[in-house]
C-alpha cells in the first residue's frame, strides 16, 4: 500500500467531515450538497477545474466571490478548497491594478478612446462631455470597457490556470513515474 506525503496528511486532516456539516446549525441544510465525495477529490481534472473557477470568479466579482464560486464548483463538481483558495489571486492589493488593466484593456477590445486627455485638442473639444456631467453618465460610460476588459481577463486567467495545473499535474506523475522506474532498475541490478 502506498504512503501518503506528509502534505498530503496535512491537507487531509485540515478537510472538513460530513459530520462537521450536519453538526453546524448554519450549513446543516447545505450538507446534502457539499458532502458530495467529488468536491474534496484532490485529483487532476477536479482541480484544475477547482483553481480555474476561482480564478474565474476571482477576477470577476470584486466582492463575495468564494461563495458564488463555490456554487459553481458544487455545480460541476469541482474541488472545492481550490476553488475557494484560487480567488484569492485578487485582494485589496492586487484589485486596483487589475481593474485598471481591465479598462485599458477593454477600451483597447472595444476601440473606444480611453480619455478626452489622450486625443487631440479639436477632437478633445467635440468628444468631450460637459463640465456638468452627472457622475452617473460617467460610469455609465466607463463601464463597458470595464465589463469587457475584466471578462476577457477573467476567461483567459482561468484557462492558462486550468491549463497550468493540469501541465504541473502530469509533469509531477511523469517525474514521480521515472523515479520510480530508475529506482526498480537500480534494484533489479543490483539482485
Amino acid at each position: 500500500m502506498p504512503t501518503r506525503s506528509p502534505l498530503r496528511q496535512r491537507l487531509r486532516a485540515l478537510l472538513p467531515r460530513r459530520e462537521q456539516f450536519e453538526r453546524n446549525r448554519y450549513l446543516r441544510w447545505l450538507a446534502p450538497w457539499l458532502t458530495h465525495p467529488k468536491l474534496w477529490l484532490w485529483s487532476r481534472r477536479s482541480v484544475a477545474l477547482g483553481v480555474a473557477i476561482g480564478v474565474f470568479f476571482g477576477f470577476l466579482i470584486p466582492l463575495a466571490q468564494i461563495p458564488v464560486a463555490a456554487a459553481a464548483a458544487i455545480a460541476l463538481r469541482a474541488n472545492l478548497p481550490a476553488t475557494a483558495a484560487s480567488t484569492l489571486v485578487t485582494n485589496p492589493i492586487t484589485v486596483g491594478p487589475l481593474y485598471y488593466s481591465a479598462w485599458r484593456l477593454g477600451h483597447w477590445l472595444t476601440g473606444t478612446p480611453e480619455a478626452a486627455e489622450d486625443a487631440p485638442p479639436p477632437a478633445a473639444a467635440k468628444t468631450a462631455p460637459p463640465p456638468d456631467t452627472p457622475l452617473w453618465q460617467h460610469i455609465v460610460q466607463h463601464s463597458k470597457p470595464l465589463f469587457v476588459g475584466i471578462s476577457f481577463l477573467a476567461l483567459a486567467a482561468a484557462l492558462a490556470a486550468y491549463l497550468l495545473i493540469d501541465l504541473l499535474w502530469c509533469a509531477c506523475i511523469g517525474h514521480k513515474w521515472r523515479r520510480r522506474k530508475r529506482r526498480r532498475s537500480k534494484k533489479e541490478g543490483a539482485d
